[in-house]
């Protein structure tokens, strides 16, 4: 029952919420003892929160669950817990993470988990059966936890960049497009009976919104390294040496898209993928040389 329950709550999942490490990081304070802390404990919330969500999906989705060769095996779809045991589990891990987001880093913070929460609702209860919307939707919750990660901090939202939110949106963008796109190639002909609204999409519209949110995210960003008020906001111009690492990411996840079949699972990609995770790495040690120590 217990490995049940951990597999409901997708930990793998859980790298989503990395997002809101962005604000500690860029704001120059990863080495403050408190802010690093209240990051960390904001992860732990926005990681039960997004199980709550996960739960939620798989209780509203069983049904389609069970005609997807990989999700039928998902504890609530081969019944292994039931849908009444899956609400229960959805209404304690939201009341405690919600209340636990408001109790312990402030009403800030907990309204964007409650923002974050309701985003996902919408998008469990409709939402989601809307073209183009149900990708937004879920691009906004990635903005809600960088915006969270604000909050977690001693730190006023002027201390980040607007650029690196809208950055934080075409990525999310990008993600959620290329995970449709995924999913009508995964499951061909049976793509519709697990997910109806891929029925409004196609591959070639699709790769043309890939292709404007790629676009979007690597200009997002390359403004946000030259931008007059990051240089004087982070106090070096050296951001700009990031770039390529950026773009690399991005360009390894299409390929990895397009001539290896993979795109239906973002984070099974960054999970498994040895040469993004490489790049992850050395972009984080950039940054942090930039930032913290040749400053």
């Amino acid at each position: 029952m217990i490995a049940a329950v951990l597999k409901l709550m997708r930990p793998r999942q859980w790298t989503k919420n990395l997002i809101l490490f962005v604000a500690v990081v860029f704001a120059g304070r990863a080495l403050v003892l408190t802010d690093a802390l209240n990051s960390v404990l904001g992860f732990v919330l926005f990681c039960f929160l997004s199980s709550s969500v996960y739960v939620l999906n798989d209780v509203v989705d069983a049904p389609y669950d069970r005609r997807h060769p990989v999700k039928k095996d998902r504890p609530i779809a081969s019944g292994r817990i039931s849908r009444g045991a899956g609400a229960v589990l959805f209404a304690v891990f939201a009341a405690g993470s919600l209340g636990l987001s408001f109790w312990m880093l402030g009403w800030k913070f907990g309204a964007c988990a409650v923002t974050y929460f309701v985003l996902n609702l919408g998008y469990s209860f409709g939402l989601k059966r809307v073209v183009i919307v149900d990708v937004v939707v879920i691009a906004m919750g990635f903005v809600a936890r960088a915006v969270a990660g604000i909050y977690a901090i001693v730190a006023e939202p002027g201390q980040i960049s607007e650029w690196l939110l809208i950055c934080t949106f075409f990525l999310a963008l990008f993600l959620g497009f290329s995970k449709r796109r995924g999913e009508i190639t995964d499951l061909s002909e049976n793509a519709v009976a697990h997910r109806p609204i891929l029925a409004s999409y196609s591959p070639k519209l699709i790769d043309e919104m890939v292709g404007i949110t790629t676009a979007s995210s690597v200009m997002s960003y390359s403004l946000y390294t030259i931008w007059p008020g990051t240089v004087a906001r982070l106090g070096t111009k050296n951001m700009i040496y990031t770039i390529p690492f950026v773009v690399y990411g991005i360009f390894r996840y299409l390929y990895l898209i397009h001539k290896k079949g993979k795109g239906a699972s973002p984070s099974a990609i960054l999970i498994e993928d040895r040469p993004l995770q490489g790049n992850i790495l050395l972009y984080v040690a950039a940054v942090f040389l930039i930032l913290y120590v040749f400053k």
